[in-house]
């Protein structure tokens, strides 16, 4: 593979998180069995390759397709071209488990994104969380604030 092959990197650029990969290398392993730097590395450069492989092959299924955006599905049929067949089973699952958190996750974020709010309530939420600031900063001592401050002709208050 050329050092090019990468989309706008070099090779040297392209890698996994050391710390993240080691982590899981040892989670895989027994706890009495260690593994050298050099195969730590080694392994993480076989991960990065078969990434690139199993994105490139996705990405020949995707445009044979006439498609634009790679699905799950082209990743899937990527994996059968490639000989992983024996593998899909267990990456679907990891897939439609990684899909059912990452929905609980964006269901949240909608949930507390405050798009919920009128301008009205989120001018009050504002203010309570003002107050709430100021308290921490005197010591714990709320300090009031009149219900409806007096403002100049901009709109601010005076």
């Amino acid at each position: 593979m050329d050092p090019m092959d990468i989309v706008g990197k070099s090779k040297e650029d392209a890698s996994l998180p050391k710390a993240t990969m080691t982590k899981i290398i040892k989670e895989m392993l027994p706890p009495d069995v260690r593994v050298a730097r050099d195969a730590q590395d080694l392994l993480i450069e076989c991960c990065v390759e078969f990434i690139n492989l199993v994105s490139s092959e996705s990405n020949d299924v995707c445009n044979k397709e006439d498609k634009r955006t790679i699905a799950p599905e082209h990743v899937l049929k990527a994996l059968q071209v490639l000989g992983f067949g024996e593998y899909i089973e267990e990456v679907y699952a990891a897939y439609e488990q990684h899909k059912y958190e990452t929905m609980d996750t964006q269901r949240s974020v909608k949930w507390n994104s405050g798009a919920q709010m009128t301008e009205e309530e989120a001018a009050a939420e504002q203010q309570r969380m003002f107050a709430e600031a100021r308290a921490r900063m005197n010591g714990g001592v709320p300090v009031t604030q009149p219900e409806h401050p007096e403002t100049d002709e901009r709109g601010l208050q005076s």
